[in-house]
This record gives C-alpha cells, structure tokens and sequence, in this order.
C-alpha cells in the first residue's frame, strides 16, 4: 500500500507539471518555428540540391557539397564566413582551433565569464604537463572572475585589459559551473560594454556549445566576431556522427582554416568522406530537436521543484542553452540519478554507470550517456563530478517523451524508492 501511495503521489505531481508548463512550451514552439524558418531559408538561398550530398575523397579539392554547407552556415548564424568540417573531433578542438587560429606570442587571451569548463585548462595551460599549451607559445591568459550574484565583473575586466588583450572569451554556457548561462541579450552587453575600451583588432569569442537555435538569435548577431561549437551538440541534430564549426568574420575563418588544415591550404581541402547528408539533415532538424531538449529541461525543473530539489534555471526562467543543472542532496542519490538516466536509455540501458577518472577533469566523473552516437550531447545525457555540492547536469534529448519517461524514473528510484 505505501509504494501504491508514493506512485499515486509521483502521479500527481506529473500531472501538476504537465499543466503548468504549458505555456513555456509555447513559447518553446514559437522560437524552434523561428529558428526552423532561418535554417529553411538558408538552404533554398544556397539552392541545396542533393548533388551536395556526394562524398570527396583524399584531398578533397572543389567539393561543392562542403562549401556549399560553409555557405549555409554562414548564413543561419548570420556570419561572413564558416568552418563546418568532420575533421574537428569536438567543441573543445573548434574552440582550440579559434584560440591558436587568432592569438600569436605576446598576445593574451582574457575569459571575462570566469574560469572555463575544465576540459580548456590544459589548453591555455592552466593545468597539465603545459605541451602544446598557449602557454608554451607565451600566449598570456587570465579569467576574471564572475560576481556574487554570476554577473560579467565589468570593471575589473576594464582595469585589467591592456593593449596585450588580442581576444575576449565568452562562455555561453555554464559547463561543469554553478554559474547561471549568459543570455544572448547578456552578451550583447557585454560585448559593447567592454569593446570601447579594447584596440579595434580585439576579437570577441564566444563558445556557443549547448546554445545553437535555444534563442532567436545568435552570438554574432550581437557583437560577436568568433563563435564555435559541435556538431554532436545541437546543430548536428542528433544525427551527424562528429565534427565542429566556427563561424566569423572572413580573415577570422582564414587564420582557423590555416590551423585546423595548413597555411596556403586551409579551407580549399579536406575531404567530407560521407559526411554531408548528415550534417545537412541535422542542421535542418536541429532547431526542431533543440526545441524538445528544452522541452525535456523544463519538465525536468519542474518536477524536481515539486519534490522540493533545487535546480537551475527554474521551469519558468528564460533559457539559453540546454543545461539543467540538478543540485543533488548526496553522493548516493547523485549516482542513483545518474544510473537511471541510463537505466532508461535506448543504448547500453544495461550498463551501470560508475565514478571513474575521465581526461580533462580533476574529480571523478559519473556519466550517464546511453546515446547512439558517443558523446553526443544533444541526445539526454546526465553527467557530473563527484564532487559537494553534486551538481548533476542534465541535457539534451532526441524527443520530449524520452526526456518525461527517464527523468520520471530517475525522480522516482531517487526519492520515492522504497
């Protein structure tokens, strides 16, 4: 009778949800209508065909399906030019290519959005063995950290620029920080906040991971010179396999293409194998299933409120990424979360996930990834490291129903376990 009474309980707050939120989701529908409109628009523009589904080979000179979706690019994120290539194995690797694309000995690179998630310290040389670093080419970085309240410091960030000050990093997203996301109204603010006091050649960048098609409108639309991201985050759409982008002004592409390929090369090669029918069908899907990501994190919030656990942002707060943070009240009901998150995927459901050291983090990591393609985090993962005060986040999902269905459970094997 007491498990009868804890489902019936779980129930009635599913449905409390389910009622409440409706009007986020509307609002949720009317910016993917938005956003699905742009990427339309894009292709019949670029006149894609399905000739620009044809693979190149060895070294991929004058294929047109390649530059024909950098042109697409270009024109969704409203930027003069764009590197979308397989190649790029990750949104760290893009963002690495638009670091040691851009900055030269001398110059410094400054995160006015606090310290980065930590897969980047090893790049700027922050932590590990410092090979390959912008600190070994004598590449200067600093991070100013954020306010109490996890606003940009503006005047510290003004005190410290100098004319050293090559490139301005922005973080969208939080990563693995307790941090709110930065909004793109808030980064417009930043972004002409700060540039009056920084030489013209400053290059604002964003990292745009977990952000691409949340709003209707994007970093360069903004102010933005730079911004990077994954193809097996929300662009992709869940169906592309690997790759990366970036997208910017004309001579930022150039110098980005020179370092992912080689000077005097940079984008004319690069061979996109069987690539391209995927990534363009995912661009076009993807701000379609950007939408039910977000659908699946307001649920998410929403009942976790309901069960009295903190989680941020709210079910009501307006949203910039596909980011949901869970503040856990232990160890065990982290790991127990986590485990059901993969309990109820449609890949390796059978596999417990379990602690374990993963490159680029100091703390363990438990990761929930039952997805199609690894590490995909458009599809719904949950992941986090073991560390107080066990922040668990949550993203992605392929389909809102997934997302109701594993985090009903997971609620449910968390807090209402017997």
């Amino acid at each position: 009778m007491q498990a009868t009474n804890k489902e019936a309980r779980l129930a009635g707050l599913v449905e409390k949800v389910d009622n409440k939120i409706q009007p986020v989701f509307k609002r949720i529908q009317e910016k993917a209508l938005f956003n699905q409109g742009k990427v339309l628009e894009a292709f019949r523009k670029h006149r894609v065909s399905d000739y620009h589904f044809n693979p190149s080979t060895g070294y991929g000179y004058d294929d047109d399906g390649r530059d024909t979706l950098e042109k697409v690019y270009a024109e969704v994120f409203q930027a003069e030019a764009a590197l979308v290539r397989p190649q790029i194995i990750s949104g760290t690797h893009a963002i690495s290519t638009a670091l040691f694309g851009v900055l030269r000995p001398g110059d410094e690179l400054m995160y006015v959005t606090g310290k980065p998630y930590d897969t980047l310290l090893d790049i700027v040389g922050l932590t590990g063995n410092g090979i390959g670093s912008l600190k070994e080419y004598n590449i200067a970085y600093q991070h100013i950290n954020l306010r109490a309240d996890g606003k940009v410091d503006i005047p510290t960030v003004l005190e410290k620029v100098s004319s050293k000050t090559k490139m301005i990093a922005i973080q969208r997203s939080r990563g693995y920080a307790a941090r709110p996301s930065f909004t793109i109204d808030e980064i417009k603010e930043m972004i002409a906040a700060i540039r009056p006091y920084v030489g013209p050649k400053t290059v604002f960048f964003v990292d745009n991971c977990y952000g691409e098609f949340v709003e209707m409108l994007e970093p360069i639309e903004v102010g933005a010179d730079l911004i990077a991201g994954s193809l097996i985050k929300n662009p992709g759409g869940g169906i592309v396999k690997m790759g990366g982008y970036l997208a910017g002004t004309e001579d930022l592409i150039e110098r980005c293409a020179y370092r992912l390929t080689t000077p005097g090369i940079g984008r004319e090669a690069g061979a996109s194998l069987y690539s391209l029918l995927e990534m363009y069908q995912g661009l076009f899907l993807a701000p379609h299933v950007v939408g039910e990501a977000v659908k699946g994190a307001v649920y998410t919030a929403g009942l976790l409120e309901e069960c009295g656990v903190s989680s941020t942002p709210t079910w009501d707060s307006p949203r910039t990424d596909l980011i949901q943070m869970v503040a856990l009240p232990s160890k065990e009901a982290m790991i127990a979360f986590a485990q059901t998150i993969q309990k109820y995927s449609p890949v390796n459901a059978a596999v417990k996930p379990i602690p374990a050291y993963m490159p680029g983090y100091e703390d363990d990591v438990i990761m929930a990834a039952g997805t199609f393609i690894q590490g995909a985090s458009l599809e719904l993962t949950a992941d986090g490291p073991i560390r107080p005060p066990y922040l668990l986040y949550v993203q992605g999902g392929l389909t809102y129903e997934h997302v109701k269905l594993a985090v009903t459970a997971a609620v449910k094997d968390t807090f209402f376990a017997q």
